[in-house]
């Protein structure tokens, strides 16, 4: 909480040095224009007083306001259209790119090469908004893309297995058997439609959540044990043995937050184990950090999928034999990033894959 806020006092005090400078450098553009039309101007005095245009020193004191006067507007004028440029001309490119962003197109760009440093510093502002907004769009549109696919499978085969079963019921061609194996796919896809759609606005939330609320203080090794029996089923259905070496931890968070992390990775650990193979949970202090060790016995992943795994709907089982939608690591990298952790992987195709989280001892 107090780095944010320490951030925000920061970025408001650039924003304030920059307005500064920027008057800073307005004021100078006219002192200059002010003393450069008062120069060309007592220049062209002497030039006519030299060659006799100024018929007399006793009319000097009429002729010589006159001059000024006149040969200010002129010269100031002339001197301010040109240095006005410097701020006019970027200003009205930067009009024209935001423009361009409204009506959608998020590639256009600035040049930063502007006299005046504050303006260089706008306009490479505008280039790293278009930029972030531009990633966004393509996020975006993948997002959309992934979830429009992820919905669309599972209802096209209830749709197709809920036909079968509607024709069933007039021509009884079906056996009990088929039947049997219809409504269980028809369920398994009701009930990954359910948990996509949970995942979806669990991430949501979170996605939208800056500040972390309904802390408390509990024990970090307790909600692990929890976590695995409640996982019990899984385990056992896979005779997956789960060994445990926890510290007693004492930790400060939102508890049901951090649960959903350690539903999804020690879920996914037990679930890419070998049958008969093994899970191994580490909760210790490590340093000035606490550090929780899940590791698993299964297949292990390449550098690529490792990249990859945090983003949303990647799914290295691109079969889909394995009951996911790609949204659990979203989730759980999500959380760490509230939770101001460190969350890394390690893994080896043939040799399982190790998650480690690295929690500050001190919550914020």
């Amino acid at each position: 909480m107090n780095k944010r806020l320490l951030k925000k006092a920061k970025e408001t005090r650039k924003r304030i040095h920059s307005l500064r400078s920027l008057r800073t450098a307005y004021t100078l553009l006219v002192l200059l224009i002010l003393v450069s039309a008062g120069l060309i101007t007592a220049s062209v005095y002497i030039i006519l007083y030299s060659l006799d245009f100024i018929p007399s020193a006793a009319l000097t004191p009429l002729i010589l306001p006159v001059i000024v006067i006149f040969s200010c507007m002129v010269i100031g004028t002339i001197l301010a259209v040109f240095v006005g440029k410097l701020f006019i001309n970027p200003l009205r490119r930067l009009i024209a790119a935001n423009e361009e962003i409204r009506q959608g197109n998020f590639k256009v760009r600035l040049s930063e090469q502007t006299v005046i440093g504050e303006l260089n510093n706008l306009m490479r502002s505008f280039n790293s908004m278009a930029s972030e907004l531009e990633a966004t769009e393509l996020f975006r549109n993948d997002f959309i893309n992934s979830f429009s696919h992820e919905f669309k499978t599972p209802i096209v085969s209830i749709r197709g297995f809920a036909r079968q079963l509607q024709k069933d019921n007039e021509h009884h061609t079906l056996t009990d058997d088929q039947r049997k194996e219809y409504t269980d796919i028809i369920s398994y896809e009701s009930d990954r439609l359910a948990r996509l759609s949970s995942n979806i606005l669990l991430l949501t939330k979170f996605e939208n959540q800056q500040i972390v609320t309904d802390k408390t203080d509990f024990y970090l090794d307790e909600q692990i044990r929890r976590i695995v029996l409640l996982l019990e089923k899984e385990w056992n259905s896979n005779e997956v043995t789960i060994e445990l070496e926890l510290e007693e931890i004492r930790y400060n968070f939102n508890e049901e937050m951090l649960s959903q992390m350690w539903l999804n990775i020690i879920g996914n650990a037990i679930k890419f184990s070998h049958r008969g193979g093994n899970v191994y949970v580490k909760c210790a202090r490590e340093n000035d950090r606490i550090c929780v060790e899940i590791s698993d016995s299964g297949e292990g992943m390449n550098s690529e999928t490792i990249k990859r795994i945090f983003d949303k709907f990647y799914q290295s089982d691109h079969s889909h034999k394995s009951d996911g939608n790609g949204l659990g690591l979203s989730i759980v990298k999500r959380i760490a990033e509230l939770a101001n952790a460190e969350i890394t992987v390690k893994s080896e195709i043939g040799r399982g894959t190790t998650f480690y989280v690295y929690f500050p001892a001190a919550s914020d």
